[in-house]
Formats: C-alpha cells, structure tokens, sequence
C-alpha cells in the first residue's frame, strides 16, 4: 500500500485529507510539527509528503530542506502562503506541486495521484538516452550523468529533462514543459517551471549562471543541448 506523511498543524485539515486519502486507498501517517514529522519521516518511509509551509517547532521549508537531503521523495506543499515568492521558495527546494489553502480534498488526491504517476513514469523501463557526448539519462534508474559525473534528481525534475532529452535540441515553452510534468489539469503556474529549470541547472551545470546544457531562449522557453552543440 502506497504510504503517504501528512504534515499540518491544524487537525481539521489533516482529518479531511487523512479521509479523502484512505477512501482512496493510501496508507496515511499524521504529523502536527516539524520535529514529529522529521521523526515520522524515518521511521515510516512514505512514498509521498503533504508538507504545509507554517509548522510549529520547525518551519515547513526546513523540514523540505531535511527530507530532500535524505532523498527524493515526491512533497506537495500544503499552505495558506499564497505570495508568489513563498510558492517560488518551496519549488526551488524541490517541491513536486504547490496547494494553496482553502482547497478541494478531491484535488489533493486527484495532486497526489499525479505526483506518484509522474514519479513511476520516470522510473518506468525506457532506455538509455543520450544528448550528444555529455548527457546520459538510464531511464529504469533514474540515473544522470553530465560529462561522466553522476547528479541526482528529484522525480519531476528527472521528468522533466526527460521529456527535453528526448528531444534535444527542441524549444519548449513553458506551458509544454508543465502540461508534460503534472500529467492533470491542474493550475497553470509556468513559474514553477523556471524554479525547477534553476534546481536542474544547479545540479548539471558546471557554472549555472552561463549554462551548456538547459538553454534559455528568451521570450520563449528552454531546449537541452549538448554542451558543444
């Protein structure tokens, strides 16, 4: 059974989500605080994280911080926080999706279905794909190496240099590179591409402030290349 960490201070929320994904079929682990969640975190192994932003003990983005250093399991952020830099500064941590509060139960599962399909998609047997000489992605491992250096990836972020790999070379705006990663309808938010696009490029760029690989063409989007192209 699929597991699922619930991380909210207020109980009201957390019974209604807790419901609506236990009909669903998940098997859901509640926490009320930072240091509780944390505790939970390694104890349980959820396969996916609700994480609200504003937590008691220790704040939601420094519980993001904790959980992304221990893995990539799959977070959505849960919030009231509805200023376009607390969305920005979640993203940027790795954050899979983004709710804000007051929300539809329906739609954080229709979110977490989503998130856990894009996850096991990126995983799902492929190939191996290559961008010129220094881009190699194993699909079935979700492994990436950028001129023979191993880099590690979230599963949308993996997602989403794959589906650019694919076709190396292609401008993709950034409304294409969202509707590829959320697989749903889902609000359209094209910053969030830019705050994973930033995260990408940290991690396979050797100077990210002039990138080789992940291209910006202003006024229109992104396209992968290989670093001599």
């Amino acid at each position: 059974m699929t597991k699922v960490l619930i991380v909210d201070d207020e109980p009201a929320i957390v019974r209604l989500v807790r419901d609506y994904l236990e009909r669903a079929g998940f098997d859901v682990s509640t926490a009320a605080n930072g240091e509780d969640a944390l505790r939970l975190f390694s104890r349980v192994r959820p396969d996916l994280v609700i994480l609200d932003l504003t937590l008691p003990l220790i704040d939601g983005l420094d519980v993001a911080r904790a959980m992304r250093r221990a893995g990539d399991v799959p977070i959505i952020m849960l919030t009231a926080r509805t200023e376009e830099a607390d969305r920005v500064a979640g993203l940027e941590l790795g954050a899979d999706d983004y709710v804000t509060k007051p929300f539809s139960a329906r739609e954080i599962v229709a979110r977490v279905r989503a998130v856990l399909r894009r996850a096991q998609a990126a995983a799902a047997p492929d190939d191996v794909i290559r961008v010129g000489d220094s881009i190699v992605l194993d699909v079935p491992r979700m492994q990436v190496a950028i001129d023979g250096r191993d880099v590690v990836l979230t599963a949308t972020e993996f997602q989403l240099l794959l589906h650019m790999a694919r076709q190396p070379g292609r401008v993709f705006t950034r409304a294409q590179l969202l509707d590829a990663v959320h697989g749903v309808a889902v609000e359209s938010y094209e910053r969030a591409i830019d705050a994973h696009v930033k995260n990408i490029r940290r991690k396979i760029e050797r100077d990210p402030q002039s990138p080789r690989h992940l291209q910006t063409v202003f006024g229109v989007g992104y396209r992968l290349v290989d670093g001599d192209a």
